[in-house]
């Protein structure tokens, strides 16, 4: 049973920014977490109920109960921590 994909402001303008082949990469992965929200190479985040996993050169970060996969923010992976600030807030 997938569950239901929200999306942030931030996450969804980020996405729809990126070129198409990254594009396609990122969102196939959010699609992913739909099905299971707790794959193998996702880390949980200290301080929160946040999980993380990395797609290519890009972070998601999100969030998830039993009916529904928040995501919160997606951004580049060496961009000073960007994410992690984003998501902090």
């Amino acid at each position: 049973m997938a569950r239901k994909l929200a999306l942030t402001n931030d996450a969804d303008r980020f996405l729809t920014r990126l070129d198409a082949k990254q594009f396609k990469q990122v969102v196939h992965r959010v699609f992913e977490l739909a099905a299971d929200a707790r794959p193998a190479d996702s880390i949980k985040m200290a301080g929160g109920n946040f999980h993380r996993v990395d797609q290519g050169e890009y972070r998601i970060v999100y969030s998830f109960d039993a009916d529904t996969v928040y995501i919160v923010v997606v951004g580049k992976r060496n961009d000073d921590d960007d994410v992690y600030k984003k998501a902090s807030r």
